[in-house]
C-alpha cells in the first residue's frame, strides 16, 4: 500500500500546496511561512525540482529537449526522493512544520497529462509520505495564462510544447494546462486535497488556510 494513503507517525507536520502556475499557491505559502515563524514555530520550506543532486541534470535535459514523458517523470521522482530523504523526513522527525511548494501530486497531474499511465506514476512515488494538509488552488487555464503573461511568455514544457499539441505556445498552454487541471480535480477526491478558489482574494485565501492548519495542528496537540 502507498504511504500516500496512510497517516505518518512523525512529530512534525507536512503541508503542501498544489496548482498550476498562476494559481497563487507560492504567494500563499510564503505568507503562511511568515505567519508561522511569527508565532515561534519551527518551519522549513521546500520546493519542487530543487534537489542539488539532480536539478542540474534536469535543467540540461530540458534545455536540449531530451525528455520523453516517462524520463521527465523519473527525473522528478529522483529529485523528490532526494529531498524527502535529505530535507522532509529529518525535519518531520524533529517536529518541524514542513511547507512544500508542490508535492507528489504535481507529478500525478503533469505526467498523466503527458500521457503517462496513472498507476505507473503513483507506483513510482509510493514511498511519498502523506501530507497532514494538501491544498489545491483551482484556476482555469485562461486566467492562469493571463497572470503569467503579465510577466513572461509560457515556458516550453509548461505549455506542453513537447507534446506538439499546437504550434502556438499560448494555445498549447491552454490545452495542456486544461489536462493538468482535469487530473488535479480527480485527486481532490482520491487523496482528500482541500480545494480553494484561486480567484478569491489573497487575504481571504490566507485566512482560510490558517483556519484549516490550526485545526490540523490542534489535532496533533500543537497549540497556535
Amino acid at each position: 500500500m502507498s504511504k500516500l494513503t496512510e497517516k505518518h507517525n512523525y512529530k512534525g507536520t507536512l503541508v503542501c500546496v498544489e496548482g498550476i502556475d498562476g494559481s497563487g499557491k507560492s504567494t500563499q505559502l510564503t505568507l503562511l511561512r511568515d505567519w508561522l515563524k511569527s508565532t515561534g514555530k519551527d518551519v522549513i520550506f521546500t520546493e519542487w525540482n530543487s534537489s542539488e543532486l539532480i536539478s542540474q541534470t534536469t535543467k540540461l535535459a530540458k534545455k536540449k529537449n531530451m525528455l520523453s514523458p516517462r524520463t521527465f517523470s523519473l527525473l522528478h521522482a529522483v529529485d523528490f526522493a532526494d529531498r524527502l530523504k535529505q530535507v522532509i523526513d529529518p525535519a518531520l522527525k524533529a517536529g518541524f512544520i514542513v511547507l512544500a511548494d508542490r508535492y507528489a501530486y504535481t507529478a500525478f497531474a503533469r505526467d498523466v497529462a503527458r500521457g503517462v499511465d496513472p498507476k505507473w506514476v503513483r507506483n513510482v512515488y509510493n514511498f511519498a509520505i502523506k501530507p497532514d494538509l494538501a491544498i489545491y488552488f483551482d484556476i482555469d487555464p485562461k486566467n492562469s495564462m493571463e497572470r503569467i503573461c503579465s510577466n513572461r511568455a509560457p515556458k516550453f514544457y509548461e505549455a506542453g510544447m513537447d507534446l506538439k499539441l499546437s504550434n502556438d505556445p499560448y494555445e498549447s498552454y491552454l490545452i495542456f494546462q486544461g489536462r493538468v487541471i482535469k487530473e488535479y480535480k480527480k485527486m481532490v477526491k482520491e487523496f482528500g486535497l482541500v480545494k480553494l478558489d484561486a480567484m478569491d482574494s489573497i487575504h481571504s485565501k490566507q485566512v482560510r488556510i490558517r483556519e484549516i492548519l490550526k485545526e490540523v495542528l490542534n489535532n496533533k496537540g500543537v497549540n497556535i
